[in-house]
């Protein structure tokens, strides 16, 4: 089969692999008719995350299930599912406590020795505890079918963005990062019922699609004039709740300078760049929490499920470019110098 494997920065590859089989009783094999590029990984791309060379890669897709281990009990041949960023066992301890990102036997796809989202199929392990079965009829309605694929992440990482910052009915919510995750953190406010919502970016297209989503406001700056304009439109205070959805230091900086005193701040933008830059005797004098962190999107995804089946959310505006397998390595290439937002990535 064909899959996206990477080999050194900046060179990404369309190759043959072997095709996946069931290796254990609890795997299933999963042929994938929708995949996309994640932000993360733009910095294997770009050499700032270590891979080998060849090693796969990709992390979010749906498919119908192919085949499955003698012990998978909750699905079949033929089943259409939906594939959260890491897999799990849905039994031990931290899954049953919904914290599924810190199952003991949990693990990312393209680790080495495993299939990557950005292919033709995916071995998954744990198939019972990782899968989310979807509506079958979903599968002819393109539409609908791309907005299911960010239940694999982005929506539920800005779910738990949202969540996190403590949005609410009445609150109002800043989120730093005008990236899909940040977009989607706009809309799990609004879903969450916030009464104000300010989006930072400086893009015109991503801004125009957090109105879309709910935001109120548009600030279109950073560091201390941004910080500046969040003070003015709420009346000197900050806001309630805080997204940060970038994850370097002036990003951080920008959140806690925007935060209301009393207010918390919920993080998911992998951190790069620094490890520095945040002053726990600000957060301190001012009572701010912060909370965050990998987003356990299993345990959020039947919670979604049914708003963007009904049409309540729609996410699929985060996706603004489509090429099929051959053409991932162009999709990195736009989104590594910006002129795409998100590639989702067809497969038949």
């Amino acid at each position: 089969m064909r899959a996206t494997t990477i080999h050194a920065p900046f060179d990404m590859r369309v190759t043959d692999v072997p095709e996946p089989i069931v290796q254990l009783p609890t795997d299933a094999v999963v042929r994938v008719l929708r995949a996309c590029i994640c932000g993360s990984d733009l910095w294997a791309y770009r050499g700032e995350a270590a891979r080998q060379p060849g090693q796969r890669i990709g992390h979010e897709f749906l498919g119908v299930v192919e085949e499955t281990g003698s012990a998978v009990g909750t699905l079949r041949r033929g089943d259409l599912v939906v594939a959260p960023f890491m897999w799990s066992d849905g039994t031990c301890e931290y899954c049953a406590e919904g914290l599924t990102t810190s199952c003991v036997h949990g693990g990312f796809w393209g680790s080495v020795g495993y299939d990557g989202g950005q292919g033709e199929a995916v071995r998954v392990p744990f198939a019972d505890g990782t899968l989310v079965k979807l509506p079958g009829e979903a599968a002819s309605d393109d539409h609908l079918l791309t907005g299911l694929l960010t239940l694999s992440d982005v929506l539920g990482t800005g779910h738990h963005a949202a969540l996190g910052a403590g949005a609410r009915p009445g609150a109002t919510v800043a989120v730093v990062g005008d990236g899909a995750v940040g977009l989607c953190a706009v809309l799990a406010a609004k879903r969450l019922g916030a009464e104000r919502i300010i989006a930072l970016g400086r893009h015109e297209a991503r801004t125009d699609i957090a109105r879309r989503f709910g935001a109120t406001d548009v600030v279109a700056a950073r560091g201390e004039e941004a910080v500046a304009a969040v003070r003015e439109l709420t009346r000197g205070q900050g806001a309630h709740a805080v997204v940060e959805a970038v994850g370097t230091e002036q990003s951080m900086s920008t959140a806690v300078n925007i935060t209301r005193d009393g207010g918390a701040i919920g993080f998911v933008g992998v951190p790069h760049g620094s490890g520095t830059g945040l002053d726990l005797s600000v957060m301190f004098d001012r009572n701010i929490a912060l909370r965050g962190g990998v987003a356990p999107v299993r345990t959020y995804i039947p919670e979604l499920l049914p708003d963007v089946l009904n049409g309540t959310i729609d996410p699929s505006p985060v996706f603004d470019m489509t090429v099929d397998i051959e053409g991932v390595p162009d999709g990195y290439r736009a989104m590594d110098e910006r002129t795409a937002l998100k590639v989702l990535v067809t497969n038949g």
